[in-house]
Parts: structure tokens; sequence; C-alpha cells
């Protein structure tokens, strides 16, 4: 099999939202009119983002769902991407697989795949992802203002938990295990939150390399700090039952790969987040405030500062 026969076979689909997709040197794309284009990238790579016996059903959602969460994050309708892979070889049985996964999500989503690349090495997965936000309502990191409330949706610290278990830092049973697993394997985009908070939210970002870094992201561009419940952060019931273990907390506040959202607002639209909770059927916590000064400020039940050792990933550290 040629390069061009596994591009044709595993990765040319119908792109009816755009002007021109695979198959020329580059992709003809129209903006509509009154948007601005959102574009992200994003890098899996073998061996630090996954296990290289990852199941590429669940790789191939992954990849694209990262992209998916930085156009949530930003308010933007995703609309195209591109994907450029490192493959060691033609595994066709593997990219059956990965190539279901990935356009499953598209499809969910809406998102045509317009071009890419194809090259063999080491197994890396490269999407760029391009979105419509109307001028002037993008939701930003610079955004946040005294007196916000911070929100985040979803439950953290499930998928630092099942990569734990893996890693062997942390013992989970079976059935807790299969309970954390899908948030690392299969995290779920909250595209539809992203679009339901503009005009809502005055900043927001999503949650990758954990909720005290990417947070601190939004005070760092805002030049604020936050005081955070601890006891208000939504985990699940396996995480909370380990919360005895220090590594459990660390997952909650920065383990990383949750991929949910974390936004301010004003504490006149608390009801109205609520009710957008309600219609998404999505969990939506309130965790603490934005106040004046800098850094992040995490309470236990008896308003005592904690003594936080990690505040998230960095692939450099």
């Amino acid at each position: 099999m040629t390069e061009f026969d596994l591009i044709r076979r595993y990765f040319t689909r119908p792109t009816p939202g755009a002007l021109l997709g695979v198959g020329d040197d580059a992709a003809l794309l129209q903006v509509s009119a009154g948007n601005v284009l959102a574009v992200s990238t994003d890098m899996l790579v073998s061996g630090t983002h996954f296990l290289p016996d990852a199941d590429p059903f669940l790789l191939g959602h992954k990849t694209l769902a990262v992209n998916l969460s930085d156009m949530a994050a930003m308010g933007a309708t995703p609309r195209w991407a591109t994907l450029a892979i490192a493959l060691p070889d033609a595994d066709e049985a593997w990219l059956e697989r990965f190539s279901a996964g990935f356009f499953a999500l598209a499809q969910q989503h809406g998102v045509d795949l317009v071009g890419g690349d194809t090259t063999r090495g080491p197994l890396n997965l490269c999407v760029t992802i391009f979105g419509e936000v109307p001028q002037g309502a993008a939701l930003l990191r610079s955004g946040a203002h005294v007196d916000d409330e911070v929100w985040v949706s979803g439950k953290l610290g499930d998928a630092a938990l099942a990569l734990a278990h893996q890693q062997g830092h942390i013992m989970l049973s079976d059935t807790e295990y299969a309970a954390c697993a899908p948030a690392l394997h299969q995290p779920q985009p909250r595209v539809a939150l992203g679009l339901a908070l503009r005009g809502i939210a005055n900043s927001a970002i999503d949650i990758s390399d954990g909720l005290l870094a990417d947070l601190g992201h939004i005070l760092e561009a805002s030049r604020l700090a936050a005081r955070l419940d601890f006891s208000a952060l939504p985990v699940s019931p396996v995480l909370r039952g380990h919360l005895q273990h220090p590594l459990a907390k660390q997952c909650a506040l920065s383990g990383g790969d949750d991929y949910e959202l974390c936004f301010t607002a004003p504490a006149a639209h608390h009801a109205g987040i609520l009710d957008i909770a309600a219609r998404l059927k999505l969990p939506l916590a309130h965790i603490g405030t934005i106040v004046a000064g800098l850094g992040c400020l995490v309470l236990d039940a008896a308003g005592d500062p904690l003594n936080i050792k990690a505040s998230g990933y960095d692939h450099f550290r």
C-alpha cells in the first residue's frame, strides 16, 4: 500500500463544509460572514501522551477530542481539521480502527478532515483544528474580573487517577479502574458548553495540564488571583474514596488530561449557569472566586490553605 493509497482508503471523506478538501496542495475554506477563524494545534506522541498498545479506536477519538476541547474553550464552533501522522508501518487493521474513532467524533461535531500529511516514523499524531466564532465573542484567558465565580465542568482527576493506576503509583480495583478509564482514553470535549458560555463567561480555558496549571494561565493573563474551596471540587466517588492518599488530591488539582472547561463569570450569572448545566445535562460546579493579587490559594474544609507541591504537567520538567 502506497502513502496515497493509505490516505485515500482511510482519511478521505466527503467535506461538505469546505470548498476543497483532501487531494490538492491545500484546502480551500470559507469563513462565514461576521465570524473570525479560531485555530489550534495539538500533538500526541507515543510513550508521552499514550501507551504504544493503546486501543486505536479510542486513540483516534482522543486525537481529535483534545483539539475540539480547545475550540470549546474559545467558544468556537469547530469546522475543519488537518491530520499529520507518522506511522512505524502501514498496519491496515490499526488504521481502520484509528480512522473509525477519529471520524466518529468528527461526524458528531460536524468537522471535516480537509488535509494533512503521512510519513514513516515513530507513532506521532498532530491535528490542527479550525473553528468559527463571531467577531468579539471569543472566550479569552485574559477576561477574568475580581469577584468572578470560578466554575468547572464535569468531574476532575479521573483521567490522572487511571494513569496513576496504570503506572503502579496507586492501586484501584478492577471496578474502580473501569469507572475512571473512559476519562483518560475517551474524553468528551465540551463544545456545546463553550458555545452556551458566549456572553456569559468572562474567561475560559480547557483543563489539559491540571486545574491549577490551567486556571493559572487565566490568572496570569488577567493579572489576578483566585481562592478555591477544595471541598467544592467535583470528583467521582472513586477518587473521593481515595482522598486519604496524597496522590488522589494531586490528581484532582493538577493531574491533567481532564479536558473539562474552567471558566469565570459574574455572580449575577450564577442561576443562568445552573440553567445551562440542566439544559446540557452536564454538571457545572462553582469552586471559588477571583480576587485581587497574584497566584491561587486552595483552602480545605476548615478554611486552612493546602500545601500543594505540583500545579500541573509540564513536558520539560
